[in-house]
């Protein structure tokens, strides 16, 4: 009986392999395509050409780059450009660190296994305008169970979202707290696809947890750290329901990110200039994230 793969024999004609490897013919992607088109590719190209003009809901006035002139001239926009990659670079960091961490204790006999699992994955459901408020709530600087704790202990809690100097990185801290369920889940499904046979020929040869935690789990969870280095810094340059829901990019402008001044912009009917920023914050991910994402997949595709 004839075994039909997904690979054609070598000595096979080309057009005839092409026809085999096409599984699908060519139209049947078109539904696809359409939406793709109208979903993704009109609105990018849509908010190019708006951003080069005066526009309200009725009418628009082409202006050239006057609107990415006057963007780059706002005061806080300098603040926004370093808060966003500030808090992309922490909160990327931090889940790598934490989720491998987190993942590699999930993935051990420890006691309630599945319980903590849950509790670790938890976050990761819960709305971000929900968290945001809870933890408005909890770091009040006077009526915050937080600083409330502190003061038990004998330790001057801080203005977590008062203090310009604290008000990112605290919001940083939820931002960490909500997502690195995400991350261990994904490290987790990584450390799962390590044979055991590893694990068992280091054991043979008297290696430490930590050797084989060094040599063979970090080594062979390559990809999934990719994974989340790449969904998690390019989450971070695109925040904003975090920030606006704890902080407003307050106290001042210290807080403020890129989609957060955006949104100002929006709000006082400055409908080209939020579009210029828009197209900016665009241009801020594939300058960052793409060249990011293409240096560590070549890394790991050499290694």
């Amino acid at each position: 009986m004839a075994v039909i793969t997904g690979t054609a024999p070598r000595s096979m004609p080309s057009a005839a392999r092409r026809n085999i490897q096409s599984f699908y013919p060519a139209w049947f992607y078109l539904p696809a395509a359409i939406i793709y088109g109208i979903l993704y590719l009109l609105p990018t190209f849509s908010s190019v050409y708006f951003s080069l003009t005066r526009w309200t809901l009725f009418d628009s006035t082409f202006i050239g780059l006057e609107n990415f002139a006057q963007f780059f001239r706002e005061p806080f926009l300098i603040k926004g450009l370093v808060n966003t990659v500030i808090f992309a670079v922490v909160t990327s960091g931090s889940k790598v660190v934490l989720g491998l961490l987190l993942a590699v204790l999930l993935t051990s006999n420890v006691v309630a296994r599945g319980l903590l699992r849950s509790i670790v994955f938890f976050p990761v459901l819960v709305s971000t305008v929900g968290v945001g408020i809870t933890f408005v709530a909890m770091m009040h600087p006077t009526e915050g169970v937080i600083n409330e704790g502190l003061e038990l202990l004998g330790i001057d809690g801080p203005g977590w979202l008062t203090n310009p100097r604290l008000a990112i990185f605290s919001v940083a801290i939820v931002d960490i707290w909500k997502g690195v369920g995400l991350a261990t889940v994904i490290f987790m499904a990584g450390i799962a696809a390590i044979p055991q046979d590893y694990y068992d020929a280091a054991h043979v040869d008297g290696t430490s947890p930590f050797q084989s935690f060094r040599y063979i789990t970090l080594p062979l969870s390559r990809p999934a750290t990719v994974t989340v280095i790449t969904l998690s810094f390019i989450g971070g340059l695109r925040t904003f329901e975090l920030i606006w829901t704890m902080t407003r990019g307050g106290p001042g402008f210290s807080s403020d990110v890129i989609a957060s001044v955006i949104y100002k912009q929006y709000q006082a009917g400055f409908y080209g200039l939020s579009t210029a920023g828009n197209v900016v914050l665009f241009i801020l991910i594939a300058v960052l994230a793409v060249p990011l994402s293409i240096y560590l997949n070549r890394k790991e595709g050499h290694e």
